[in-house]
């Protein structure tokens, strides 16, 4: 797996979308209600072993499946890297299993801006005023800072 980038890139979700906005989407997808393509992303802890689960928004391009990280190094991010990038994906009561592999930071580009152009109302406060319409040079110039994974059923 790749660890491009800073490792120190990370904005925290305010009290908002912790408490209020992540559990509603994540317990609307539990319910089997996908919000714009949402899953409930579970890896293993890093440090506990114990399952952790975080709400994501799953991206298809072309013949490929992505997660991006709009906030850049989030825990998941750090407990998919140390699980070898296997990760499950739930909605509703349908659990899929992956395998991620994570991309460079040159491989990054269009997927960003079709992660932008979906979600940009959603996320685009992390991206720095980079948008689904901005240059592949604007683009590639935010690209360290989001972690991106091409993921895979096992």
């Amino acid at each position: 797996m790749s660890t491009e980038g800073p490792p120190s890139h990370y904005r925290r979700p305010g009290w908002f979308t912790k408490h209020v906005f992540n559990n509603a989407v994540a317990g609307a997808t539990r319910l089997g209600v996908s919000v714009w393509g949402s899953r409930v992303l579970e890896v293993r802890g890093r440090k506990t072993g114990e399952s952790r689960q975080t709400p994501v928004n799953l991206l298809s391009l072309g013949e490929g499946t992505y997660l991006v990280a709009p906030r850049g190094e989030a825990q998941w991010v750090r407990n998919v890297r140390a699980a070898g990038g296997r990760l499950d994906l739930v909605l509703g009561r349908k659990k899929t299993h992956y395998v991620a592999t994570e991309l460079t930071n040159e491989e990054k580009g269009p997927v960003l801006r079709a992660y932008l152009k979906r979600w940009k109302a959603e996320v685009g406060v992390f991206f720095d005023g980079v948008g689904p319409k901005s240059t592949d040079e604007e683009i590639a110039a935010i690209a360290a800072r989001h972690p991106v994974f091409s993921i895979s059923e096992l």
